[in-house]
């Protein structure tokens, strides 16, 4: 049996390119080259019929290590809590005072983007603190 190497992470949102930007900024990543033959992925676009402009976009680690992400254009609204979220993990190695300050110094940053902060979800027993925060279109994530 054959395992799997790679794999993409993908959004259903209403607007593509702009959740994409966001999550390049989050994290970091890049927006890959248009494809062969396009100066920009705008004139990509305008390539594709009415119907299906705008309706991708897609952001990669610059270093290759982490995954893809895409982003696809449906028509239905965001109504209930994900069932898969993302885990930005900035604050691996740290505990405490430390940890919460790193987490919230980022949690800052990310709202300046508009990201919404939900909750603190405070260390306990078995778990480090961590904040629960949604993207510009309402998909949870953890800093952790």
């Amino acid at each position: 049996m054959s395992s799997s190497k790679q794999f993409q992470v993908t959004f259903d949102c209403a607007e593509p390119e702009r959740v994409a930007r966001f999550w390049c900024e989050v994290l970091g990543y890049v927006v890959p080259p248009p494809p062969k033959g396009f100066a920009t992925w705008e004139d990509f676009d305008r390539s594709l019929p009415p119907e299906r402009q705008g309706s991708a976009f897609a952001c990669s680690d610059p270093s290759g290590v982490g995954p893809r992400l895409f982003f696809q254009r449906v028509p239905e609204g965001k109504v209930v809590k994900n069932r898969v979220h993302l885990d930005v993990r900035v604050g691996t190695g740290l505990v405490g005072d430390e940890r919460l300050a790193t987490l919230e110094a980022e949690c800052a940053r990310l709202v300046a983007l508009g990201a919404v902060r939900v909750r603190l979800l405070p260390a306990d027993d078995d778990n480090e603190s961590c904040i629960v925060m949604q993207d510009i279109e309402g998909n949870e994530f953890c800093l952790d």
